[in-house]
């Protein structure tokens, strides 16, 4: 075993990094799609829209403890974008970031067509449907309620993401309350599920880019057609823009009523405790 460690091991940070956000974010939606297959296919007798929120909140718990301390667990290309921002983390690896995260994705939404392959087809009666009574699309993806325009749908995205980067921001400044250290990963899953149980009937509550292309991809290469892009007026392009705007509003949200207004007496003090200041 020593001797297949010194063989395996990497020490190149980037691919550590990116091997490490590959595999939480793996986690992440492979038990936030679990939790969706379990409801719909058992049409609710195992599970229900609550089930499948904690299932959500409680992977982002696990997915931070997995990868947290090597590549800082974003799982989420709004919270990477907020890092940049904030200048904690580099702008040439939000791009790098981001493929690994949708590629995590599109093979959680395989590893859950596999484990549901069964059920699905049998729920779906042989036919793989986007819309309609045995639709089965949305446990890989989401889609906006029948009522919902895709205008609302976008501001619903921007308003979700913004609180909770506004809720993560307060979370990673040590100079606020602060959180007990390693529990960090139990607060923010309860801000998620916070989120979905407030925030998650007009279109399922995404708040992530790569957990809803990378499935809605698999869906479209596994049979359920091109209907995965075109379903709610094209809606497919909202989770993929809305939660970027939405970060960048909560990040400068937080910013500009709490981070700005600290006693400047006491920077460097707080600079060494790891604030989360716009420095620029």
């Amino acid at each position: 075993l020593t001797r297949v460690r010194r063989l395996l091991r990497i020490r190149n940070q980037l691919i550590r990094e990116c091997l490490a956000e590959l595999l939480c974010t793996f986690v992440l939606i492979t038990i936030t799609l679990g939790g969706a297959a379990q409801r719909v296919t058992s049409e609710e007798t195992k599970g229900d829209i609550l089930t499948s929120y904690l299932a959500g909140a409680l992977a982002v718990m696990v997915g931070i403890y997995i990868g947290g301390g090597i590549s800082g667990a974003h799982m989420n290309p709004a919270f990477t974008l907020a890092m940049c921002l904030t200048k904690q983390f580099p702008w040439w690896k939000f791009p790098v970031f981001v493929l690994v995260e949708a590629l995590a994705s599109f093979l959680s939404a395989g590893a859950v067509y596999v484990l549901y392959y069964d059920a699905i087809w049998h729920y779906s009666n042989g036919t793989l449907t986007v819309s309609g009574p045995r639709e089965t699309a949305s446990i890989f993806a989401t889609y906006p309620a029948d009522y919902v325009s895709v205008a609302n749908g976008f501001v619903d995205q921007v308003i979700g993401t913004g609180v909770l980067l506004t809720g993560v921001m307060g979370v990673m400044d040590n100079r606020n309350k602060g959180v007990p250290k390693g529990l960090e990963p139990v607060v923010i899953a309860m801000l998620v599920l916070s989120i979905e149980v407030a925030m998650g009937a007009n279109c399922g509550c995404p708040l992530n880019p790569t957990r809803d292309i990378g499935p809605r991809l698999f869906t479209y290469l596994a049979g359920w057609g091109p209907e995965v892009f075109s379903r709610g007026n094209g809606w497919w392009w909202v989770p993929l823009v809305a939660p970027l705007l939405g970060s960048a509003v909560g990040t400068y949200l937080y910013q500009l009523f709490v981070a700005f207004h600290y006693p400047e007496e006491d920077g460097d003090a707080l600079e060494e405790q790891g604030s989360i200041v716009l420095e620029n």
